[in-house]
């Protein structure tokens, strides 16, 4: 379940990678909507009242299997997720569940869409200027992100922020079933952020309303990761 610390530890992990100069950017959504983008077996999770929907973009680096070397085009390249976080019922279990990611290496993202994950080929950069973070990302089939974050001081997370950044499960849909992949990392190192300037159409492209309000923002400088074995659900 989502908490400070791993559900489980990953002793045989599949992926070794680094997940770096990260923002979580989010809206309160009502739980009907977000439930209408979900596949059947999946809930949204209810927190503070209200449904959740996150975008993260972040630097992916060296992301390798166990024992071999990253390869040096994958040594670093930007990531950009949208996300939501759901419940899987029939097994007792939480997790995220993305709404569309966008990714700057085409072998990732053919690799992963075969496994039934949403990414989309996408270009974009991180500028980390020291006192603030500059992410741009435009997907090839649509949507963009442009923000600029200034991170600052350490944070002492509340139990809202515990759970939506201490997420180790994933969801994705594959040959009609669902599966979990569990991860593993240390706790988040998190900021207090600010957005000083923030455009993005990323609700919209995934069917979602525009979101109100001002966003929840915090930033990371990053963790290291384990990534287990997908394990399949079983049906509701």
């Amino acid at each position: 379940m989502s908490g400070r610390l791993p559900d489980a530890p990953i002793r045989v992990p599949v992926a070794l990678m680094r997940w770096e100069t990260l923002t979580f950017v989010h809206w309160a959504y009502p739980p009907q909507v977000v439930a209408a983008h979900l596949p059947p077996g999946l809930e949204p999770q209810v927190l503070d009242g209200a449904a959740w929907v996150g975008i993260t973009p972040f630097v992916m680096r060296d992301p390798r299997v166990p024992g071999l070397p990253t390869p040096p085009a994958w040594s670093r390249f930007v990531e950009v997720n949208v996300r939501t976080y759901v419940r899987h019922p029939a097994s007792g279990t939480d997790g995220l569940w993305f709404l569309r990611l966008l990714c700057t290496r085409p072998a990732v993202v053919v690799g992963l869409r075969a496994a039934g994950v949403p990414y989309r080929m996408a270009s974009g950069r991180v500028e980390d200027g020291g006192d603030a973070t500059r992410y741009r990302a435009r997907g090839r089939d649509g949507g963009m992100l442009d923000p600029r974050v200034v991170p600052g001081a350490r944070l002492a997370p509340d139990p809202w922020l515990v759970s939506v950044t201490g997420r180790w499960n994933a969801y994705g849909r594959r040959a009609g079933r669902l599966w979990r992949a569990p991860v593993a990392h240390p706790p988040w190192p998190l900021h207090a952020a600010t957005v000083e300037r923030l455009e993005t159409d990323l609700p919209q492209v995934c069917g979602l309303p525009a979101p109100s309000g001002a966003p929840h923002v915090v930033w990371s400088p990053g963790v290291d990761v384990r990534a287990g074995a997908p394990r399949l659900l079983p049906r509701t």
